[in-house]
């Protein structure tokens, strides 16, 4: 971050080569606790990006009314398909500036994916399940992690200068993110950082009344 951030741990491990580093870290909440799905970009200062190769569209699945992975994160111009392995059908949409489309009703896999040219954060909903909820973070660089469940995360780079970018989707600061600019040397560095989180207004996940149903009857 450009500024401070208050309320979360991150620490930040440098390693380098002579060809290649890695940059490893460890997310935490003021109360210690992991924060996952957390998405951390490494934008080059100096010099280009890699071009982006020919790619496989990325799935972003929909199983029992939950959009799987909640957090899914590609590079600009990469393209995302949406199966449907739920009984019931879904209706996916985004109203997000990054890109904007709609999948109306349907079942099964869409007969093509959707290409997300512009970088930025997409959310995800459902016409149908009002409470599913899902993004899709959409960045210009190769250089980027998701945070795991034990809040972990890692990624693999060349030694330069970078603009290190950390979203979290209940981040509490102005559009969910942070920057600061790292420079990546030989060597180790580590850096630790205090933000809050917003309360989690929406995890994406059924009410409980439903999940104590299950998912045979679902409307």
């Amino acid at each position: 971050m450009n500024r401070i951030i208050s309320g979360f741990l991150l620490l930040l491990l440098v390693t380098n080569s002579a060809y290649s580093a890695t940059l490893s870290g460890e997310l935490k909440d003021s109360a210690g606790a992991a924060v996952s799905d957390a998405v951390i970009t490494a934008t080059p200062t100096q010099g280009g990006l890699p071009s982006l190769s020919p790619q496989q569209p990325k799935s972003l699945d929909q199983i029992n009314r939950e959009f799987v992975s909640h957090v899914l994160v590609i590079r600009t111009g990469e393209s995302v398909i949406f199966p449907n392995n739920d009984k019931t059908k879904h209706h996916v949409y985004s109203f997000s500036p990054a890109h904007r489309f709609e999948i109306k009703l349907y079942s099964g896999v869409p007969s093509e994916p959707i290409t997300f040219n512009t970088p930025g954060v997409v959310v995800l909903g459902c016409n149908i399940h009002d409470w599913m909820v899902g993004y899709i973070v959409v960045t210009d660089t190769p250089y980027f992690a998701k945070t795991d469940a034990s809040g972990h995360w890692s990624i693999e780079l060349p030694v330069n200068e970078y603009k290190l970018t950390l979203w979290h989707e209940n981040l509490d600061e102005p559009d969910a993110s942070v920057s600061k600019i790292i420079k990546v040397i030989e060597g180790n560095s580590v850096i630790n950082d205090t933000v809050s989180l917003k309360p989690n207004r929406r995890s994406g996940k059924p009410p409980s009344t439903l999940q104590e149903q299950g998912y045979q009857s679902e409307p």
